[in-house]
């Protein structure tokens, strides 16, 4: 099991760069662009867009105008941004492929339960992890 995209595993964090885009704007984070995909609204996306770093753009997504429909289209935009990630990097594709059938988790300590999971608690639904094992296994099939 990977339990933490950390050191050798980092590579499958959302907050290592590789450039992703959405409704046609490069990103240079899965981050920046998920965060800029919250809000519909064209200017608060340019803003997170240049932010410096991923912590920073995901700071910034907390503070925008959240799109109605947001709890409905998350899962399926992060995987499109994770399929784009991995399917257009040959290296990270093929370091994805090397994790084998090893489950991914996003351990964390900062309670995210949604797309990870606690480690203090062990809980969470741990969906970026699903995410990355189905583009994984779509990439086995390629």
């Amino acid at each position: 099991m990977i339990k933490e995209f950390t050191n050798e595993y980092r590579f499958l964090s959302n907050f290592h760069i590789s450039e992703v885009r959405f409704e046609g704007v490069k990103y240079p984070t899965i981050e920046h662009a998920f965060q800029a995909a919250k809000t519909l609204d064209k200017e608060e996306r340019k803003m997170i867009g240049i932010e410096t770093t991923p912590g920073r753009a995901k700071r910034a997504g907390q503070r925008v105008t959240l799109r109605e429909d947001w709890d409905k289209v998350k899962i399926s935009i992060m995987l499109d941004l994770i399929r784009q990630k991995f399917k257009n990097d040959y290296i990270l594709k093929n370091k994805l492929l090397a994790t084998g059938n090893q489950m991914l988790v996003e351990g964390n300590t900062w309670n995210d339960t949604f797309w990870g999971m606690d480690l203090k608690t062990n809980r969470g639904q741990n969906n970026l992890g699903k995410l990355l094992t189905k583009v994984r296994e779509e990439c086995m099939l390629v």
